[in-house]
């Protein structure tokens, strides 16, 4: 029988599967596609026009870019202007058309098809903020095997099965959705929702994910939470719901948009009014007013903010980090302190052997007592007891078949092994004599912040092992570049003892250490930071971190064990459970920013500009049209500059 004692190696499991990235098409999308047929129809028309050919061969193909450019555009500004809002995308239209009736027909298609084109880059940035994440789905299998009350199998779609439901689950396959094993044993493999680096052993009782493979054994599983509740569901939501924000730099423009639009158009109409009482041409003077409107629209500006923010989301998302909204992505730039909790957070969250400590007189070396201790342990499920026989397997040690085996909660486990006694267990219970050296070795490991764990042979102390919660090998890593970043060391926050928490410390250099925490005393650390003028983040994983990742200018969460509250109430996830991750988004945060800077001083350059030459010169109207709408596509293009492997790598800090 499969267990989680019968694990294979790393190097024995192979490759891991990627999950699939899934990829928007850009024709996929409609503002691209009529971008597209714009574009094409107007490089159709340009040539007969500059041929002095008769109208009534381009005139037709103009009106169709027009049509194809314009009109998704002018529907929607029609739409918000109902709703007695203004929207820059009408104004280009209404410009493009006064265009056309001053015979500038050539003019105005070109504002149409370079707009259009601005449309669609702002569309495809949306479109590709949550592909690689909503990629996830792709592993969940269509159809899943359905058991009857009298055991026969239906193949059925699997976003049809209900809670209750009973599904069979062969070797080699995904599993339909989240659940719990009935019966069977199989080891699966989740690193795809967890990030464990190992297949994790299924037994009845276990908890199982959609999407996640099935590798040994079959499994019935019952359905817990319906398809749409799944956890690879959530997420995707998570991202749909985050592209959807707006961060407040957005909403900011977007108030100001509207009155700057409203004072855009005032001014329109005094640039056409003034020269007009003064005697000047119609024609000349609404060719100026209509290159004003379009020079002065704050259509560059209104793109300057989510491209880089929705594209640095994109990135975070394909490397493992959720972050739910724009508003958070935008926040995570602005941290300049962070909480870390300890177990499941800067350590594995699974404890591992760390000593072994053989008595003299025991007749036994290091080898030799694990080899004991995991005969023993082999059949138990506590969590020290797979630390023990995980260690063993790592010293490719074979160790014997142990009989009678008993287990006692609180005491300890025995068995018979090779014809001899074997207990192992708590040191409290099995030692009454402090000073014997069991208890004395016991004692220093317990000093040093493990958990001391103490073996006999036939009633007789033979050697004490010590195991302790691993530090994740990036802990040390990530820390100091958090310190980088915001220019002060994490603090560390946990409920564990304070000797623990502090040899923990020591080893990843935090120096401010607040241990023994109820979940309000995290809280209450978190206020004090805050209080100090700090903009805080709360790195947690369990329930307990819940109140503080609330309380936090921002929060994260650990995905591989990370509870549902914390999962609920954090502003992001590290779903593959690396933490490394945490900088990195933190320093593409602040990258975001930057370029959101960029962004507004560039497209605010050319408005002013443009409009400053036509008032007091002769912009001609392609002119503006180019470098209007040409500062828009750069703006996005700039944005999206941010989807780019190389800008999660760059982001990532350089620590020595």
């Amino acid at each position: 029988m499969s267990s989680v004692l019968d694990r294979p190696s790393a190097a024995a499991a192979g490759p891991r599967p990627a999950p699939p990235r899934r990829r928007t098409r850009i024709l996929a999308l409609p503002e691209a596609r009529w971008a597209l047929a714009a574009l094409v129809l107007f490089l159709a028309a340009l040539p007969l026009h500059l041929l002095d050919t008769p109208a009534w061969l381009w005139g037709p193909l103009f009106a169709a870019v027009y049509v194809t450019g314009g009109w998704e555009p002018g529907w929607e500004g029609l739409k918000a202007l109902k709703e007695k809002t203004l929207d820059v995308d009408l104004l280009m239209v209404v410009a493009a058309l006064g265009a056309a009736a001053i015979d500038q027909v050539l003019d105005g298609a070109l504002l149409i098809v370079i707009f259009a084109t601005s449309g669609a880059l702002e569309a495809v940035a949306t479109a590709r903020t949550a592909d690689s994440v909503r990629g996830l789905l792709d592993l969940a299998p269509e159809t899943a095997t359905r058991l009857a009350d009298d055991g026969t199998e239906e193949t059925v779609p699997a976003d049809s099965l209900a809670v209750g439901d009973v599904v069979l689950v062969r070797p080699g396959e995904r599993i339909g959705a989240d659940g719990r094993v009935l019966d069977g044993a199989g080891d699966v493999d989740q690193a795809t929702i967890t990030g464990e680096p190992l297949p994790v052993a299924k037994q009845p009782g276990d908890e199982v994910f959609a999407g996640t493979l099935n590798g040994s054994g079959a499994l019935r599983v019952k359905v817990e939470r319906d398809p749409s509740e799944s956890v690879i569901a959530r997420i995707v939501e998570m991202v749909e719901e985050a592209a959807e924000t707006k961060a407040p730099t957005q909403l900011f423009i977007e108030k100001v948009e509207q009155r700057y639009s409203l004072g855009m158009v005032a001014a329109t109409l005094l640039v056409f009014v003034i020269p007009l009482l003064m005697g000047s041409d119609p024609r000349s003077t609404l060719l100026r007013a209509m290159t004003f409107m379009i020079v002065a629209s704050p259509c560059a500006v209104v793109l300057a903010t989510m491209p880089p923010l929705l594209s640095a989301m994109a990135n975070a998302g394909r490397h493992g980090v959720l972050v739910k909204s724009a508003v958070v992505m935008e926040r995570l730039g602005q941290v300049d302190a962070v909480a870390l909790d300890k177990t499941g957070t800067l350590t594995e969250g699974t404890p591992h052997l760390t000593d072994l400590r053989p008595l003299d007189g025991s007749g036994l070396d290091e080898d030799g007592l694990l080899r004991l201790a995991a005969a023993a342990e082999h059949f138990s499920e506590h969590p020290l007891a797979r630390a023990v026989v995980d260690a063993a397997r790592a010293r490719d040690l074979d160790p014997p078949t142990a009989s009678d085996f008993s287990s006692a909660p609180g005491t300890g486990v025995t068995a018979t092994v090779d014809g001899r006694a074997v207990t192992v267990g708590s040191p409290a219970r099995l030692l009454d004599n402090p000073a014997h050296p069991a208890a004395v070795l016991a004692a220093a490991l317990e000093g040093e912040g493990r958990t001391a764990v103490v073996v006999t042979l036939d009633g007789r102390p033979a050697g004490v092992l010590g195991i302790a919660d691993r530090l994740r090998p990036e802990a040390a890593t990530a820390t100091r570049a958090l310190a980088e970043l915001t220019g002060r060391a994490p603090v560390l926050v946990t409920g564990d003892n304070p000797r623990a928490a502090a040899r923990l410390a020591a080893e990843v250099g935090i120096t401010d250490v607040r241990a023994g925490l109820l979940p309000q005393d995290k809280v209450d650390a978190v206020h004090e930071l805050r209080n100090g003028g700090a903009k805080v983040l709360v790195v947690g994983d369990g329930v307990n971190d819940a109140p503080a990742l609330a309380a936090a200018h921002t929060g994260i969460a650990m995905g591989r064990a990370g509870s549902d509250l914390a999962l609920e109430t954090a502003d992001a996830v590290v779903v593959r459970d690396e933490l490394a991750t945490i900088p990195t988004v933190v320093s593409l945060s602040r990258r975001a920013r930057s370029l959101v800077i960029q962004n507004l001083v560039v497209a605010g350059a050319f408005i002013a500009v443009l409009a400053v030459w036509d008032l007091a010169g002769t912009l001609p109207l392609p002119l503006g049209v180019a470098g209007h709408e040409g500062s828009t596509v750069l703006v996005g293009l700039n944005g999206l500059r941010l989807l780019a492997d190389g800008a999660w790598r760059r982001a990532h800090p350089d620590v020595r």
